[in-house]
């Protein structure tokens, strides 16, 4: 294409496509994301900013063997399926670093992160700070005929200070199994109850 012929072509161009705030544009970048699902405000801004790079990139290329139009959309189409394409992969990438809280510990012991991890928020002790001021006496009545034997024992135990290594002696059970009636214990099925 000829340079008298850009010079013509462009302003013509610049003006459909931007006018009104880049209307044009953006709809038909909104056409292309509307075929991927999951995208928030902010990565279709991210978007309409690298539709201005392959705007800028399609003007210097075009050479009018096709339609304009075409040519942006296709050309547009390829580059925002390539950035989805690198976004995924760097997600799947961060996924393979994260570890779940449930997972399983690899040495001899059963035990999982969650065990290890100190929290502020424990729900005995604030069951127990209730009881104590008269509150809620109902519902941890309530609560404990929801737990079957070993789990009330559990609960008694800890009530009394005693730590996890200790219960599983003392009842003789695994750290899988004294993991297990933790987390029935402390699952919001029985202890939405206390609250």
């Amino acid at each position: 294409m000829s340079k008298e012929r850009t010079a013509v072509l462009e302003p013509n161009i610049l003006d459909i496509y931007y006018a009104d705030n880049a209307r044009k544009l953006h709809k038909t970048v909104d056409k292309i994301l509307c075929k991927f699902g999951g995208l928030s405000d902010k990565d279709k801004d991210d978007f309409y900013s690298l539709a201005n790079e392959v705007f800028v990139d399609v003007m210097k290329r075009y050479d009018s063997s096709q339609s304009f139009d075409g040519f942006l959309y296709t050309c547009l189409a390829n580059r925002i399926k390539s950035e989805i394409t690198k976004r995924n992969r760097e997600k799947r990438k961060a996924d393979r670093m994260s570890i779940s809280l449930d997972s399983i510990n690899n040495d001899d012991e059963e035990c999982n992160l969650l065990d290890f991890i100190p929290a502020d928020f424990d729900t005995f002790d604030e069951a127990v700070k209730a009881q104590e001021c008269g509150q809620y006496q109902d519902k941890v009545q309530m609560y404990i005929s929801r737990l079957s034997n070993r789990q009330v024992s559990i609960l008694n135990l800890l009530v009394d200070g005693y730590k996890s290594n200790e219960i599983q002696e003392m009842l003789d059970i695994s750290s899988r199994e004294y993991a297990d009636d933790m987390k029935n214990m402390k699952s919001y099925e029985n202890i939405k109850i206390l609250f």
